[in-house]
């Protein structure tokens, strides 16, 4: 909010956003999950080590269109990776060293932010141009993964930080949204425990 400069008088408007943003964004996630599992996981192949393949395990559903529904959706989720998440990364970093940030800020203003940003970007690009297809898959699996694995970690921080008085004031959680808040928390912390105990030992479960 303050980066955006967005006032206190927009506060509720602002929490709503990023309520339905967020609303939004598990439910595509959600119907995804399901797709994949009628399709990919249903016919095959499940092994899939190129982006060809997760396309052609669409054809049961798109028919011959599942190349072409496939590639745009991996342009569309490449461009919009390309650009927020080096960006939300090179903003975490520069916040826990405590630099200046921010998109808003000149190039002399923030000089960490932006080399930090560009390098990786490039480092983005410079991993689609010279890894080979089936060693990119792998790779954008095991991030997956650490990013659910540590998202509880961060999440747990960032509610004891949302219910201090001293920082928030009268804008600090309610008692109902810390309810849904700390379940969802736990309810991750479960199945990050459950996904790590199927992955070192897939019969125990």
């Amino acid at each position: 909010m303050v980066e955006k400069g967005i006032k206190l008088k927009n506060f509720r408007q602002s929490r709503w956003d990023v309520i339905l943003g967020c609303i939004m964004t598990d439910t595509v996630a959600f119907f995804m999950i399901v797709a994949c599992a009628a399709t990919i996981y249903a016919t095959g192949p499940r092994d899939i080590t190129s982006a060809s393949h997760a396309a052609l395990a669409l054809e049961p559903l798109a028919g011959r269109a599942a190349a072409a529904l496939f590639a745009f959706g991996l342009v569309n989720a490449s461009l919009f990776s390309a650009c927020i998440l080096p960006l939300s990364t090179a903003y975490s970093v520069c916040e826990g060293l405590g630099v200046e940030s921010g998109i808003n800020k000149r190039l002399h203003e923030a000089p960490v932010f932006y080399t930090l940003y560009a390098a990786l970007v490039f480092l983005g690009a410079a991993a689609v141009i010279f890894l080979r297809e089936n060693r990119q898959i792998p790779i954008i699996l095991l991030s997956q993964v650490l990013n659910g694995v540590l998202l509880p970690f961060i999440l747990i921080f960032m509610l004891r930080l949302c219910n201090r008085e001293d920082l928030m004031g009268s804008y600090r959680n309610t008692r109902t949204f810390n309810v849904i808040a700390w379940v969802t928390c736990v309810v991750m912390i479960v199945l990050t425990v459950l996904l790590i105990i199927t992955t070192l030992k897939p019969n125990m479960i």
